[in-house]
């Protein structure tokens, strides 16, 4: 049993597709479940359909509305949201998001709730499983995106994830041969600027400006259509919201430990302080990014950036498992690699424990206290590192 376990033998492609497609049926149904037991816009239990949405779509129509720079005032963002989920609203989310991304919030809030919640997921879902099914050069790529746990948490939670993973994974497919253009996408992670710590000095170590110009470009463009939009007070009241987010939602963990997947989250979650806990997360971070930026002079192309996508959930002290997207990209990248350069032990069943991770990762958690889902970003992170050291130096 071990002996086919460290082979990978038994993961045959059929034994694959079969996995696949009970998990697409499962999820399938949970979701058909959700929307059957509602009540306009909110499930069976009084949360909104697509949870974190909510947020979304209220910052947007707080921005139609005239009112960008009160997004990040919790109080008035919840009563937006009571007043239009009704009463029976049992949990509300708050706006916690650089300026950049209520441009997205803006444009979904021009349609009803459940259309752009829709709109939002499939949007960004299916560009992303066509580019790994593109990447890949594999049929079957597609089925393994769709029907992935992560998918599933992802869209139940109306989340970024795909639009990260499409950003992340895109920007470094292209930097081989479209650098400019893999700046662009890479920079327009300034959405989410906690993930994009490791990107800049990726891109210095690799010395390449052409990439850099890109992500200037769009990052600032970005933060220029803001100002333009709405003035600097969109940005005071993002930079005077973050003392407040860092206390309450990373240092008290009010997201709750089991969902935040970070060293920071499991020190926490242990009964660990929270200076204790951001010294563990700054070693992380720091053995983090330099064993990927090692990577990114020493290996092949697919070697590193599956170790980028690794890089940029351990180095952030606040990742829920919605954020794992970008794990599928890694998956693809190191499979890639893989197809072309031959398999070591025991990577295919790692691999499969990545993908599969996310379905039970927060439970587990939420019962023992077992960081699984920190586990997979790091377990990611060693395959690349190992087979980075014995590939070959040169880089192709």
């Amino acid at each position: 049993m071990g002996g086919v376990i460290r082979s990978g033998d038994w993961l045959t492609r059929e034994r694959m597709m079969r996995i696949a497609v009970i998990c697409g049926v499962v999820s399938i149904a949970i979701l058909a479940y959700l929307l059957a037991t509602s009540q306009g816009t909110l499930d069976y239990s009084g949360r909104p359909l697509g949870s974190d949405f909510s947020q979304v779509w209220t910052a947007g129509s707080m921005v139609l509305d005239g009112r960008a720079a009160e997004v990040w005032n919790w109080d008035k963002h919840r009563a937006v949201q009571l007043a239009f989920h009704g009463p029976k609203l049992a949990e509300w989310y708050g706006w916690h998001y650089p300026p950049p991304f209520l441009l997205i919030a803006a444009a979904l809030a021009t349609m009803p709730y459940l259309l752009g919640l829709f709109v939002w997921q499939a949007a960004t879902l299916a560009p992303f499983a066509a580019m790994i099914r593109r990447f890949t050069g594999r049929r079957e790529a597609w089925l393994f995106v769709l029907a992935a746990p992560v998918t599933l948490i992802c869209i139940m939670h109306g989340h970024n994830g795909f639009l990260t993973a499409l950003l992340l994974g895109g920007g470094l497919i292209l930097l081989e041969k479209k650098p400019f253009e893999a700046g662009l996408l890479l920079g327009c992670l300034v959405y989410k600027p906690q993930f994009a710590l490791v990107l800049p000095l990726l891109l210095l170590v690799l010395w390449n400006w052409r990439a850099i110009a890109g992500a200037a470009v769009s990052s600032l463009s970005l933060i220029g259509v803001t100002l333009a939009l709405w003035g600097w007070p969109v940005w005071q009241a993002f930079l005077d919201s973050l003392p407040l987010t860092r206390r309450i939602v990373i240092e008290q963990g009010r997201t709750g430990w089991e969902k935040i997947m970070s060293p920071f989250s499991a020190v926490r979650s242990w009964g660990g302080s929270v200076e204790f806990a951001y010294a563990v997360q700054g070693a992380f971070t720091v053995a983090t990014i330099a064993a990927t930026l090692w990577l990114a002079r020493k290996a092949r192309p697919d070697i590193r950036n599956t170790a980028v996508t690794a890089a940029v959930l351990i180095s952030t002290p606040y990742v829920l498992d919605y954020d794992f997207v970008v794990l599928l990209a890694g998956i693809a990248f190191i499979w890639r690699d893989a197809e072309r350069h031959g398999w070591l032990p025991w990577e295919k069943s790692a691999l499969a424990l990545v993908w599969i991770a996310p379905l039970f990762a927060r439970n587990l958690a939420a019962v023992t206290l077992f960081p699984l889902g920190l586990l997979t970003t790091i377990l990611m992170l060693v395959l690349a590192v190992r087979r980075g050291l014995r590939a070959s130096p040169s880089r192709h």
